[in-house]
């Protein structure tokens, strides 16, 4: 079972990615420690005690579509309404519509929390509260005062609409249309598909923010507006109201993540003989839906970079708790009687610290990107624009590492767990099936590693990586003079990473410079797995001055996982050739 690890993650916002700094120097107003770890431990106890007791039931039933309604799984109905009660969805909400203002960095610590006892379950809220986040910036007085309270509390509960049949990634083939209705309304009709938690049973209304096309919108993407269509009218008493013409006419069967119901939603069909077109409000201006709509999914990014690191967190305790459980064969550091348990084998080590370590790194880059994004909001000026570049380079390592982090941990905890983890009834192999949505949704592993490439080296003139990179070589200069024994060659491995590091990122800024992007963007992948391994190499370094507990590990990551920058730094530089020749092979028409 899953027990929250309170004090790992209060040590990696503290030590690690900044927060005890903010703190000290009152960047975060009167938020004091206590504050932090009684938040912590709460939000661990509720995760451990009520929502991890829920998961098996969870996938075992799932969620299940009957007359366009969604029951969800027993207790889960129940358990929202508790985590509710609790203040939880409004522990980063805006003030002034009933949140309670916390820094990014606890809420997406909470986050870590419900998606490791639960994946299924941590995905809704999220969404609810990049709703909140994309209403409190984009949208008008009035449907702020009319949504965004209850949004904020969690009694309604907020989803994204972008992806259409014809339109997976590619955001330019969106074919919905919206009507403007000649009373400040529009009429949305079209086919929205994987909108996550877009019915369900926990609320008794849901706000679906849809990108949509009006007729005069210029093609592709500077063509799209967001519009807010509710499920249910809102009277002007605040009670509700009629039916909208939405609807779900399907439900996805999933290789994971049963309970999280992933709809087909269906706007402007007529539902249950309602006048066609489903009505909306436009958030932000006409044709500037895009812009409102990033503002939501770079916070569903970090938010999906947490179920990685949720996803491994959970993995690597059952597995480490198996081989301590499971015996066999022999092991010469094992002096009981029988057979030894399986964690004194040398490879089931090596798998398990490698869980650990992959796990640690991805907590500390994602929980470094909350740090940022605060940092931002609290800081005027120069320091503002300098956090917002570094939450901005973050976000796509944030995203894509932490999540494949989660597919890769979870493999091993299914090799760790043997013949047995291929079985069910372990619960191994179901943290597989669940981590392997989230390098694929919120925007694939390989767009976010074409963002990086494209839009975030750039940063500053070029320069911010630089200063990022620099930052990074500092904490491998303070390993190396440290006084603190049991280090080994972790400094010479993280100054050979950083330099691996720095050669590839000059090299793909030559190539963007040059206008050679397709080679470029032949690199991006390896580059966005060769940057996140160097930081979260020196974030391991972070941690272990600051608590040589932590040394072991941060040894066992630089001598046993960090050789692999100079591999991907080979492929970033001498790849695209190779790749762009084999390549074509593939290509039928």
């Amino acid at each position: 079972m899953y027990r929250a690890p309170v004090e790992d993650i209060a040590f990696t916002l503290k030590h690690v990615a900044g927060m005890k700094s903010a703190l000290d120097t009152g960047g975060f107003g009167d938020l004091g420690e206590d504050l932090v770890d009684a938040v912590l431990g709460e939000a661990g106890r509720f995760a451990t005690e009520e929502v991890a007791p829920l998961y098996k039931i969870g996938d075992d039933q799932g969620a299940v579509l009957k007359d366009a309604a969604v029951t969800m799984p027993s207790g889960w109905k129940e358990l929202y309404r508790r985590w509710i009660d609790g203040g939880w969805n409004a522990l980063s909400g805006p003030e002034e519509y009933g949140g309670q203002a916390l820094p990014t960095m606890l809420g997406v610590a909470a986050l870590e929390m419900w998606n490791s006892a639960a994946m299924a379950f941590g995905i809704g809220p999220t969404l609810t509260m990049g709703a909140v986040e994309a209403l409190d910036k984009h949208a008008s007085e009035a449907l702020k005062a009319t949504y965004l309270a209850k949004l904020v509390s969690g009694e309604w509960m907020g989803t994204m609409n972008l992806t259409e049949p014809q339109a997976g990634s590619d955001l330019a083939a969106l074919r919905s249309r919206a009507e403007p209705a000649g009373d400040g309304t529009y009429r949305i009709f079209g086919q929205k598909i994987f909108i996550t938690y877009g019915e369900h049973d926990f609320t008794d209304n849901i706000i679906h923010l849809v990108l949509a096309r009006l007729p005069d919108a210029p093609a592709g993407t500077r063509g799209i507006s967001l519009f807010l269509v509710p499920k249910f009218f809102v009277n002007d008493d605040g009670s509700l109201g009629a039916r909208n013409d939405v609807f779900c006419s399907g439900l996805e069967h999933k290789l994971g993540i049963h309970a999280s119901p992933t709809c087909t939603m269906i706007y402007g069909d007529g539902f249950q003989g309602s006048r066609p077109g489903a009505v909306g409000w436009l958030i932000g201006e006409e044709n500037k839906g895009l812009a409102c709509m990033f503002t939501m999914m770079n916070n569903a990014r970090l938010a999906v970079g947490m179920q990685g690191v949720a996803v491994a967190e959970a993995a690597t305790q059952k597995a480490i708790a198996y081989a301590n459980e499971r015996r066999q064969g022999k092991a010469a550091d094992y002096a009981g009687a029988g057979m030894a348990p399986i964690v004194h084998h040398p490879d089931v080590q090596r798998n398990l610290l490698t869980m650990k370590a992959l796990t640690q790194t991805a907590r500390a880059i994602s929980y470094s990107c909350a740090h940022a994004i605060d940092m931002a909001r609290v800081s005027d000026g120069d320091q503002a624009s300098h956090w917002r570049d570094r939450a901005n380079l973050l976000t796509p390592l944030a995203k894509a590492f932490s999540t494949d982090v989660g597919v890769e941990v979870a493999s091993l905890g299914v090799q760790v767990h043997g013949g047995m983890g291929f079985i069910e009834e372990t619960g191994a192999a179901a943290f597989y099936r669940d981590a392997r949505i989230a390098p694929i949704y919120e925007g694939t592993n390989g767009i976010q590693a074409i963002d990086l490439v494209t839009r975030k080296l750039p940063l500053g003139g070029g320069e911010h990586v630089h200063g990022f990179i620099g930052e990074l070589a500092a904490v491998a200069n303070a390993v190396r003079t440290s006084i603190l024994q049991g280090f080994g060659r972790t400094a010479d491995a993280l100054d050979t990473a950083l330099g691996d590091l720095t050669q590839a990122t000059r090299f793909l800024q030559k190539l963007s410079a040059d206008g050679r992007m397709d080679e470029a963007l032949a690199g991006a992948t390896p580059y966005l797995r060769l940057i996140s391994l160097a930081a979260g190499g020196a974030y391991l370094a972070r941690g272990a001055l600051a608590d040589q507990d932590r040394i072991a590990l941060c040894r066992f990551f630089a001598e046993n996982l960090l050789g692999e920058a100079r591999a991907l730094k080979e492929r970033v530089i001498d790849g695209a050739e190779s790749l762009a020749a084999a390549g074509k092979a593939l290509i039928s028409a």
